[in-house]
């Protein structure tokens, strides 16, 4: 089967290898007889796949399980813009709203206190990342979205919380980078951009942190209940754990999150370079080069008619999907996560070249 160049904003390109290791486990699990979807949660061997996932996590993140805890639940990063307020917010807390997502976390922030907006660049559609946040010292908690998939931008350098929790929504970007994870007190993740498929939502919470948990926070939406079961007080997302512990191996066996930046710097920097080469043509939506994300580039054209067609014929004649911008903002995106091949990118810059001449 030829793969296509897919270039989707989530859910996302998974490694070819955790697609071949997870076809066979899904028709017999290391030869136990039965697939990986099959195998009852508690049972010892998914119980091994399960700890293995999260000592790996660990391990990729730099942190210990010593001071974590990592826990796989549903409900996607959308349940726990509601679940971090629930157990954290007490007087009130601090967003910065850099995007869609970040203003989704703080609209269910408000249901449950007093929500602060310490910064926000919704001024300029949200194509710049603020600078210099100030947040409360009083603040519970202070929380960021470290990057925003329908504007293509992204926090290269983390604020300063000084003394205050620093969380974070790190779903579009995460693993994709290293950095000093430690600082942050919780990060929560969808999987389905860089880590495995939709389904799960990876959550690190640091300990010390939880100790801060508000007393008669309901069941299911209490870290403690998570942690104390492991992430088994309910039945898992127990096939997309499994991928997720099947890309971390990928991660680490290409060389851990210093040899994927590398990758994706210069994935990202093919396609920032030609499109800052051909700003007539291709008008890149985040002009401040510090605040691009590396994730997903955004770009558009002079016409919605002649963005329409750059989609069109790019399935058509190279077979490269999901290249329309999201809906509410439009034009062109490119999602080019870890998995993404550099000679995806490389087709798709040719793709580029070669519709501009026929379209100027």
């Amino acid at each position: 089967m030829k793969r296509a160049y897919n270039f989707s904003a989530g859910p996302a390109i998974l490694p070819i290898p955790v697609l071949e290791e997870t076809a066979k486990a899904v028709v017999d699990y290391n030869n136990t007889g039965m697939s990986i979807m099959e195998m009852s949660h508690r049972s010892k061997e998914y119980d091994a796949v399960f700890v293995e996932t999260q000592n790996d996590g660990l391990k990729i993140l730099g942190l210990s399980s010593d001071e974590y805890h990592v826990l796989f639940l549903g409900g996607g990063a959308s349940l726990q813009f509601l679940m971090v307020p629930m157990n954290f917010l007490n007087k009130k807390a601090d967003y910065v709203s850099t995007g869609v997502w970040a203003k989704k976390a703080i609209k269910e922030a408000k249901w449950v206190g007093e929500t602060n907006v310490v910064a926000s660049s919704e001024d300029k559609n949200f194509n710049y990342i603020p600078k210099d946040v100030k947040f409360n010292p009083d603040a519970d908690y202070a929380h960021i979205t470290t990057n925003n998939t329908i504007y293509g931008t992204r926090w290269n350098k983390m604020p300063d919380a000084g003394n205050i929790p620093l969380l974070a929504d790190m779903s579009s970007d995460f693993m994709s980078r290293p950095l000093d994870y430690s600082k942050f007190s919780l990060i929560y993740a969808g999987a389905q951009k860089n880590i495995g498929p939709a389904g799960v939502t990876m959550v690190v919470i640091k300990k010390s942190f939880l100790e801060k948990q508000k007393e008669n926070v309901p069941t299911m939406l209490s870290y403690k209940t998570h942690t104390d079961a492991n992430s088994m007080f309910n039945t898992p997302p127990c096939l997309p754990v499994y991928i997720v512990g099947r890309t971390f191996k990928w991660i680490m066996a290409q060389g851990g999150l210093e040899a994927i930046e590398q990758n994706n710097i210069k994935k990202a920097n093919l396609l920032y370079d030609y499109l800052d080469a051909h700003s007539d043509f291709y008008k890149g939506t985040v002009t401040n080069k510090e605040d691009r994300s590396l994730m997903n580039i955004t770009w558009n054209l002079n016409t919605p008619e002649l963005e329409a067609k750059f989609v069109e014929e790019a399935k058509k004649k190279y077979n490269m999907t999901n290249l329309k911008g999201h809906r509410s903002v439009g034009g062109i995106r490119a999602s080019v996560y870890n998995a993404c091949p550099l000679d995806a990118v490389e087709a798709l810059v040719k793709f580029m070249d070669e519709f501009m001449k026929d379209n100027k």
